[in-house]
């Protein structure tokens, strides 16, 4: 591993803590230009992850289980676009990161809503979709690499977790977003109309997860093993 990846690696949880931090607060203070600010900053924090994923010069069978989660995380979010909140999404990114590795997990994460936003509409709530579901990712895998999440009640916990993280902060671009008077009163009712939403989807995301939290790992440990060492 090379210097410059080793320095990006370093960065990369880093941006993970401050990014969010700018974002939420320069949001929930509605401070000039604060739709523009905030995705310019999700932008920027994808930029050390895709650099980073690039530099690592992973040979082009590695890269198979980021296409694979990929595709399967964006015809999952396709098939179930009539239900509403009821996404397989998150259970495939927790999976990505839990079953492959950190970086691995934010790749499936970003691409998945990049992609997929080719048919359910790109703007500028992309990055931020993009730079939520890659921190699902990210975390699965730390979790994942520190033994945490090796139980099938743990692996649903956590992304039920992770879904009620995602949909808040989405919820904060929804207050950024269409929002133009910041108060106590708007605040409040954005989240709170969006709390039935992300309810649904950490269950959806606890009920897809439950049958492969166990299976996948050891099947996914098992190619890894034959296949990427």
């Amino acid at each position: 591993m090379g210097r410059p990846v080793r320095v990006i690696r370093i960065v990369q949880p880093v941006i993970l803590v401050v990014l969010p931090a700018i974002m939420l607060l320069w949001a929930w203070l509605k401070l000039p230009s604060a739709a523009l600010v905030t995705s310019v900053c999700a932008c920027a924090g994808l930029v050390p992850f895709f650099v980073g994923f690039e530099k690592s010069r992973r040979r082009a069978r590695d890269l198979m289980p980021v296409v694979i989660l990929t595709a399967l995380a964006v015809a999952g979010r396709l098939v179930f676009a009539p239900v509403p909140a009821i996404k397989p999404i998150i259970a495939l990114v927790v999976m990505g990161g839990l079953c492959f590795g950190r970086e691995e997990g934010f790749m499936v994460g970003a691409l998945a809503m990049l992609v997929s936003n080719v048919f359910f509409g790109q703007g500028p709530w992309t990055p931020w979709q993009m730079f939520s579901m890659g921190l699902v990712g990210y975390l699965a895998g730390v979790l994942g690499s520190h033994g945490w999440l090796v139980r099938r009640w743990s692996v649903a916990v956590f992304g039920a977790a992770m879904a009620l993280l995602y949909g808040f902060i989405l919820d904060t671009w929804t207050f950024v977003g269409f929002v133009s008077n910041a108060n106590a009163a708007n605040v409040l009712t954005t989240y709170a109309t969006g709390l039935a939403t992300n309810a649904a989807s950490a269950i959806g995301t606890v009920a897809f997860l439950l049958p492969i939290a166990h299976s996948w790992p050891r099947i996914f440990g098992r190619i890894k093993e034959r296949y990427l060492t």
